[in-house]
């Protein structure tokens, strides 16, 4: 269903390993639905990051609304995000949840950094793999 090779079934047994949209680092993913709240796990290096679990669906209704390519926009939590980006939209008020999608305060950014490679993985979304200004679209 999609064109990623990735290592891993996405459990926490399982994890995915993927690469960031520019191919330069690793990172491991699974999804941890018995989590509270249920969470999208990133473990980059020590540092692990957890978003909404339904942030993998709620994206993807997003851009298969937009029906066309959306700008990554990877920021960190500290930084603005650029306006019409996945980033943006992973924090903004008008988004499902209301807000946030990363659940670790400090560490609530780059959405648009390891997201887009688990709805890739998915076959949910075609991602950009270039050096920068990465865009998706939904599959």
């Amino acid at each position: 269903m999609n064109d990623i090779d990735a290592e891993g079934s996405g459990t926490p047994e399982d994890p995915w390993i993927l690469l960031t949209p520019p191919g330069k680092s690793e990172f491991e993913a699974y999804r941890d639905p018995d989590a509270d709240p249920p969470a999208l796990v990133v473990q980059v290096g020590a540092t692990e990051l957890r978003y909404h679990l339904r942030c993998i669906d709620d994206l993807h209704r997003m851009l298969t609304d937009r029906g066309d390519w959306v700008a990554l926009g990877n920021a960190d939590e500290q930084k603005e995000a650029k306006p019409d980006t996945v980033e943006a939209w992973g924090r903004s008020g008008d988004n499902p949840v209301g807000g946030w999608y990363g659940l670790k305060k400090g560490l609530r950014g780059r959405f648009g950094n390891y997201v887009p490679p688990v709805l890739e993985v998915l076959g949910l979304a075609e991602v950009e793999h270039n050096a920068r200004n990465n865009r998706m679209r939904a599959r």
